[in-house]
């Protein structure tokens, strides 16, 4: 990954932050509408939080363990997503697809990630 790859991936990150919590304050103020928004900034803070101890990974075995919370952190939020479209506890999903989209897009380049340092990391042995 090339210095201008992982500040574009750590930017993307971030923005998602900043679009979880846009849909967080959107959700209702039922029960459900509570325990996902809890659950959602949580799991969809997690991964831009957790990506800088990916940078600071001390061997490659780090390394693939923090990019795989990542990964199951991304999971989550994409979960939260579709209970949210589902049930539906927003009036106006459509307004965020994009966000959906981008969770879908960030769990397939973590998952790939992931896939390659195992490769490499055997490649080293």
């Amino acid at each position: 990954m090339t210095k201008s790859q992982k500040f574009d991936l750590e930017d993307r990150l971030i923005e998602f932050v900043i679009r979880v919590d846009t849909i967080v304050e959107e959700l209702p103020d039922t029960r459900l509408g509570k325990y996902i928004a809890g659950q959602m900034i949580r799991s969809g803070t997690s991964p831009a939080l957790n990506y800088g101890e990916v940078m600071a990974a001390e061997s490659p075995n780090d390394f693939i363990h923090k990019m795989k919370i990542i990964l199951k952190e991304l999971r989550e939020t994409f979960v939260c997503f579709k209970i949210i479209k589902r049930k539906p506890l927003l009036t106006n999903f459509s307004k965020y697809e994009s966000s959906f989209r981008e969770n879908d897009e960030l769990i397939a380049i973590f998952a790939s990630s992931i896939k390659t340092a195992k490769r490499n990391k055997l490649k080293k042995k």
